[in-house]
């Protein structure tokens, strides 16, 4: 088979990233990034057309920030073909992964993905080549008696958003990017205020990622997302984990430093402890089961 070309339309990461500003405990956990391959092509329906992001890239990228396992996130671009992302997974079992499928899956197939490492599927409303609203009822009944969660890359703050349906799935929800929405809109935000809820209510969780996706500033340290990112600590400190996003695609800003996005953390958790959680307790409780 000819493979086929594709024009890149975003920058990759940034190739040098730097160890952060503090020590990182052991067994700390990225659970949110992406490997994105051209050989496997991409959805037509697709955001942006974004370069290579090999799993040699992230494994000196978690080496250079301290991290000891780490969750693949289906990318977009890719659509429900997740072999880019279950290939990386087989060459990092102790990583897990979440994975991109419709709602009319079958029992085997997820059997087949949770011998891979899956642990959750994703629901993606924001980026085209994701699977909508419409199919987060019939796969959360799919995940309640496995030990899945649902991921959801949304904006809390659109009207649309449906927390009913949300509120009510028989499974652990993921909210990714703290919300993905625009932290101008300020706490009172009546959608942000259901996440809070959602993650304060035990069956809800958030990813303390993306501070340069919601923030309203050009470059860390995005002053405006500390309030935030504490609400969501003080609200569910049990069930907040910390990923890196990388590698950072369709940013609204200049490329940051993974090492430079790492030391928001210390402004949000100051605690070690509770960075500790963050890190390590709490993922390891959402990806594992154990702790």
């Amino acid at each position: 088979m000819t493979a086929r070309s594709y024009t890149v339309d975003i920058p990759g990461p940034d190739a040098a990233p730097r160890a952060p500003g503090f020590a990182m405990p052991d067994g700390a956990w990225d659970t949110h990034f992406h490997v994105i391959d051209a050989r496997h092509g991409f959805v037509a329906e697709r955001s942006y057309t974004a370069p290579d992001a090999p799993l040699a890239s992230l494994t000196a990228l978690h080496e250079a920030l301290g991290i000891a396992r780490g969750v693949f996130i289906q990318v977009s671009a890719h659509g429900t073909d997740n072999r880019a992302m279950l290939e990386a997974l087989a060459e990092r079992p102790a990583y897990r992964g979440v994975a991109v499928v419709g709602s009319t899956v079958s029992d085997a197939e997820l059997d087949e993905l949770h011998r891979a490492g899956v642990r959750g599927l994703r629901v993606n409303v924001l980026f085209g080549g994701g699977v909508g609203f419409e199919h987060m009822a019939p796969l959360g009944d799919k995940l309640a008696g496995r030990g899945w969660h649902m991921q959801l890359l949304l904006d809390v703050s659109a009207p649309e958003t449906p927390w009913e349906v949300i509120e009510a799935l028989p499974c652990d929800v993921v909210v990714d990017h703290m919300g993905h929405w625009d932290t101008g809109l300020g706490i009172g935000d009546p959608g942000f205020q259901r996440l809070l809820k959602l993650v304060g209510g035990g069956t809800g969780w958030v990813k303390l990622s993306g501070a340069e996706r919601i923030s309203r500033q050009d470059a860390p340290p995005f002053d405006d997302v500390v309030p935030i990112a504490k609400a969501l600590i003080a609200a569910g400190p049990e069930r907040c984990v910390w990923g890196s996003d990388w590698p950072h695609v369709k940013l609204p800003v200049a490329m940051p430093n993974d090492g430079d996005l790492l030391d928001l953390l210390a402004l949000w958790a100051p605690d070690e402890a509770q960075r500790k959680k963050i890190l390590v307790d709490n993922p390891t409780r959402l990806y594992t089961g154990a702790g």
